[in-house]
């Protein structure tokens, strides 16, 4: 577990202490092609686009090749590209070696929970899933934290480099204590050469498809993968543009700005396990219903943040304080609870509810069509947002400045929203006066602060359209099923062949256990059961298949 959670916790700690970085890397680094918050934006999602174009492919060749030995090289080149990131020398070189930073850590994800899918069953799994869930958590409970004390006492650049400390732990264990597994029934050759023309054209979506389509026949593969692609839009809505707007608005310090999401992180950490046995026990739809709904709460809490609200200085000098000042506990902290609960009601559920509706064989390429999924999502939310805060911030700012012209390219490189103008930078308003960038702070302030606000509704939007999809198409396991599989699992005889209908005189086909067993039950469709283990039932188109 500890290589499981090491390896595929720093690919989303890495983005976590990224996002804490941006501020200052914005400061330091310079573009000759795109504005700061543009460029800030490519170093965020540039890498969630080789990650997301190359999980599917890593999944399959995880399959393939082996998950140990897949993992293992992941984890050499991530710790690679941390390096390389921490030594950057301008935004067109960090974007760079972010896609590529990207592109290491597809090998990570779909692997992590398809050594998990393949070492444990049952409730056993559950728990195991709620481990990583939690575990995952804990890595990067501390991550913004350390990465904003390393940012504000050190460089942004060692909040790249404190990756390879980690990655380095996580490959001694894989190494060490992970058993090679891989998928026995797939081809003896790799379309190598389809795979990456795949990957670069449709950026691995299409190749999902392709690879995955049996598994799309689960309802509640297909299901999860909907919700995930709008929960986790609204996970790069909502965090994305809170640390932007707390540290470039409000004025909060990188390790504030870190610590500050603790307190709902370690609800994560601590109860996931509990809810993921809850899961496994009772099935997961109501966690997947409940949970979102109360992300969606939390979000829209943070549409009551005054552009007034004060500024957290973590430290023990003047002006800095441990404790967090009291704006902070009236207008974020209800809101990270409430979100922070949702999030731990919601992750472990989910994960046991796509994990066990596919076959084990294919646990890797299911894990890495949701990943893929998952990272589609922030990115196509992204898209939409930008286009939305850029047109609300600057119109705002025209509303409260008149005479600036918030057209010119001079005015859009120096005011960028979510973050304040130099204090010393002057600007030519229409006629003859001018303006300095302190006496643009308050409006800029007001007008970022609306932008922030337009942002979360829309995040709210997609949790509340998460909680719906799950609530209506996710099925629990039937009691019957739930006693098949107990069943195989105390004779030891799991399912080695994907489910899949066949057709007769006497009605549907069906292996006993899977989805479509319990979906030909809720029809009241005639049909017979197949069992995986053992010889097709007599007088059906499979056995009559095999007598021929």
């Amino acid at each position: 577990m500890t290589a499981v959670v090491l390896g595929s916790g720093i690919v989303f700690l890495d983005s976590t202490v990224t996002n804490v970085a941006l501020p200052q890397i914005g400061k330091e680094l310079h573009s000759s092609l795109f504005s700061t918050l543009e460029a800030q934006n490519y170093v965020y999602t540039g890498y969630l686009l080789t990650l997301s174009a190359l999980l599917i492919l890593a999944g399959a060749i995880s399959d393939y090749y082996g998950r140990r030995r897949t993992f293992a090289i992941g984890l050499a080149g991530f710790g690679i590209m941390s390096l390389a990131c921490g030594l950057s020398w301008n935004f067109e070189s960090l974007i760079l070696f972010r896609l590529l930073q990207g592109a290491m850590g597809a090998l990570l994800v779909p692997g992590s929970l398809a050594i998990i899918n393949t070492t444990f069953t049952g409730e056993e799994r559950g728990r195991a899933f709620g481990v990583w869930a939690g575990a995952s958590a804990g890595t990067t409970i501390l991550g913004p934290f350390i990465g904003g004390l390393l940012v504000q006492g050190i460089s942004w650049r060692a909040a790249f480099l404190i990756n390879i400390p980690l990655v380095g732990v996580a490959l001694w264990a894989t190494l060490r204590h992970v058993a090679e597994s891989r998928d026995e029934e797939m081809s003896p050759r790799f379309d190598w050469l389809g795979a990456a023309v795949v990957a670069v054209a449709v950026g691995g979506l299409a190749f999902g498809t392709i690879r995955g389509q049996q598994l799309f026949r689960s309802r509640n593969f297909t299901v999860t993968n909907i919700s995930t692609l709008v929960i986790y839009g609204a996970l790069y809505v909502t965090f994305f543009n809170l640390g932007l707007f707390v540290q470039g608005t409000l004025g909060y310090d990188p390790a504030a700005a870190g610590i500050m999401s603790i307190p709902g992180t370690l609800l994560l950490a601590l109860f996931s396990t509990r809810f993921g046995k809850l899961a496994a026990r009772h099935g997961p739809r109501v966690y997947m219903a409940v949970g979102p709904a109360i992300m969606g709460l939390g979000v829209l809490w943070y549409t009551l943040v005054p552009a007034t609200s004060a500024a957290w200085h973590f430290g023990t000098g003047p002006g800095s304080s441990i404790l967090p000042p009291g704006d902070y506990l009236v207008h974020f902290l209800p809101g990270l609870l409430l979100f922070g609960a949702g999030l731990m009601i919601m992750v472990a559920p989910l994960t046991t509810a796509l994990m066990t509706s596919v076959p084990e064989h294919n646990s890797g390429v299911a894990s890495a069509i949701n990943n893929a999924i998952s990272r589609v999502g922030p990115q196509l939310a992204g898209a939409l947002i930008f286009v939305a805060i850029a047109g609300s911030f600057y119109s705002g700012l025209a509303s409260r400045v008149p005479n600036l012209d918030v057209g010119s390219t001079r005015v859009r490189d120096e005011i960028t929203p979510l973050n304040q103008p130099e204090p010393g930078v002057t600007f030519h308003l229409r006629g003859d006066g001018t303006i300095r960038g302190s006496q643009l702070a308050k409006p800029a302030g007001e007008a970022s602060t609306h932008s922030f606000h337009l942002a979360m509704v829309i995040g709210a939007g997609l949790l509340f359209a998460g909680a719906l999809v799950n609530g209506a198409g996710i099925r629990n396991p039937t009691p019957a099923r739930k006693e098949e599989e107990e069943e195989r699992e105390r004779v030891g005889a799991h399912a080695e062949k994907e489910p899949e209908y066949h057709e007769d005189e006497e009605g549907v086909g069906v292996f006993v256990g899977s989805a479509e067993h319990d979906e030909v039950h809720e029809r009241g469709q005639p049909h017979h059961h197949h069992m995986c283990t053992g010889p097709p039932q007599a007088g059906t188109a499979v056995a009559a298949a095999d007598e021929r």
